[in-house]
C-alpha cells in the first residue's frame, strides 16, 4: 500500500494541526498514514517550560492563529518542563507491532494538546493504549523491561542519517518533501505524483 511518512514529535503542536490535512487529502484514496519518531529535545538536551515566555509567545504569534484556520481545538499544556517523548515513542513502537501506530500518535497528541496530561507518565502512556485497544499490561512489561529502546535509537538514527529530518512534522509522499504546516495544493500534488 502507498504510503504518507510523517516525522513527528508528540510534543509538537504542528503535528496535530498537521493531521486534519492529511486525512483530508488521502479521504477516498488506498493511502496509509506511518508516523516516524524525531525528538526535538533528546536527553540531555533540556525540554522548554512553559514560564519562559518562548512558548506561550509562538502559540499566541503561530499556533493558535494556523488552528482556529484549519478547526483544531488544542490548547497550550501547563506541564512544565515539558515531557521526553523518549517513552512515548518506545510505546508508539509496541503499537506498531499491533498495527496501532496511527492510532497510537493521534491519541497521544490528543492526551497532551487537549487534555493537559504528561504523556511522559508511564500511567498516562497505560491508559492512552487502553483507550485504543491494547492491552496495558503487556505496554507497561514492555515499557518496564526496556523491550523497544533499541528498536526507538534506530528510528532516530534513520530520521537523522537516512532522512536528514531537523524540523517536524516532516511529511514524505513518494519523492516529494514538505517540512512544516503543508498546503492543500501541495498535498493534493504529492499524493497524485504517486498515481502516476
Amino acid at each position: 500500500m502507498k504510503e504518507i511518512i510523517v516525522y513527528t514529535d508528540y510534543v509538537c503542536p504542528f503535528c496535530l494541526i498537521t493531521e486534519p490535512l492529511i486525512r483530508e487529502a488521502i479521504k477516498g484514496k488506498e493511502l496509509k498514514i506511518t508516523w516516524r519518531p524525531y525528538e526535538l529535545r533528546p536527553f540531555p538536551v533540556p525540554t522548554l517550560n512553559v514560564e519562559d515566555g518562548y512558548l506561550p509567545s509562538i502559540w499566541e504569534r503561530a499556533v493558535y492563529p494556523m488552528a482556529k484556520k484549519l478547526g483544531v481545538e488544542l490548547t497550550l499544556p501547563t506541564i512544565s518542563p515539558q515531557p521526553r517523548t523518549t517513552k512515548a515513542f518506545e510505546a508508539f513502537a509496541f503499537a506498531e507491532t499491533q498495527g496501532l501506530g496511527d492510532a497510537f500518535s493521534m491519541a497521544t497528541l490528543s492526551s497532551f494538546f487537549q487534555k493537559n496530561q504528561d504523556i511522559g507518565e508511564t500511567d498516562v502512556l497505560l491508559n492512552i493504549a487502553q483507550e485504543i485497544g491494547l492491552d496495558p499490561v503487556r505496554l507497561n512489561k514492555s515499557l518496564a523491561s526496556n523491550e523497544f529502546t533499541e528498536t526507538h535509537k534506530r528510528a532516530l538514527n534513520k530520521a537523522k542519517q537516512k532522512d536528514k529530518i531537523n524540523v517536524v512534522p516532516t511529511i514524505i509522499i513518494g519523492d516529494e518533501r514538505f517540512e512544516g504546516v503543508p498546503d492543500r495544493k501541495w498535498l493534493k500534488s504529492a499524493i497524485n505524483k504517486l498515481y502516476l
